[in-house]
């Protein structure tokens, strides 16, 4: 088995992040006819109260499924972010971001070989974990927006190649159809949650492609998939810009 040897520039990086954010709070605003026409607010949730209410959104919908999880708020982790998106201060949608570090992947509990592999080719690795959606918002816009901003800082102020995910067996067909991301680990199952999770990995050049031929643009007929309900370029460049592109 390969050894651990994740990038090391991460941790630096996502901590100057952070602190960078507590000054950029509001990161965009995503107008949603979706949700009632109203005006959601994405943010990084980088207080102890933001964190909160995206591990309660994170507790509530996981157990509408039957996954094991702690209402308890996770202590700041220096490899990680969290972004929220606020309806009228209400938190109905998050997405973690962990970037790989001496501390590792959660996935690494599960696909330490599969991702060493990864590592062992040069590829700079994030994790998005906990997304949530609030069951009564059906609004791909407000989905993809969380995805995209995580794209801008994985890739395009951090520099890291591919995303992987860890997801249950039957939401697979969703993340290939929606955004590519491809299976590159078998069906295991994940104590943490107390369900199997198959890891699925995105490269990152790919997602690119696919956000310049289809996102702010009309969908086309027959097009099911997220990239059409990403940010527009101008909208993109203004959110990398709120972000440092080297550690301070």
């Amino acid at each position: 088995m390969a050894p651990h040897t994740p990038a090391t520039p991460a941790a630096a990086s996502t901590g100057a992040l952070r602190s960078h954010l507590s000054e950029h709070f509001d990161l965009a605003e995503v107008a949603d006819d979706a949700i009632g026409a109203r005006v959601v607010t994405l943010r990084a949730a980088d207080t102890g109260g933001h964190r909160s209410s995206a591990n309660i959104l994170v507790h509530r919908m996981y157990a509408t499924r039957g996954y094991k999880t702690s209402t308890d708020a996770p202590a700041p982790a220096a490899n990680v972010v969290t972004l929220i998106a606020c309806d009228q201060g209400e938190t109905i949608g998050t997405i973690s971001v962990s970037f790989d570090s001496a501390r590792g992947l959660l996935a690494d509990d599960l696909f330490l070989a599969e991702l060493n592999a990864l590592r062992v080719q040069g590829r700079r690795l994030c994790e998005f974990t906990k997304l949530a959606m609030d069951h009564v918002v059906k609004s791909r816009r407000v989905l993809a927006s969380l995805f995209h901003a995580a794209y801008i800082w994985a890739h395009l102020r951090l520099g890291f190649d591919d995303v992987v995910i860890e997801v249950n067996p039957r939401h697979v067909r969703y993340y290939q159809r929606m955004l590519d991301f491809t299976v590159v680990g078998p069906e295991r199952l994940n104590r943490r949650v107390d369900a199997p999770a198959v890891l699925m990995r995105l490269d990152f050049a790919h997602a690119r492609q696919q956000i310049e031929r289809l996102a702010g643009r009309p969908v086309p007929d027959g097009e099911r998939s997220l990239y059409p309900y990403f940010f527009s370029a101008k909208e993109e460049a203004g959110i990398a810009a709120r972000l440092p592109v080297t550690p301070t």
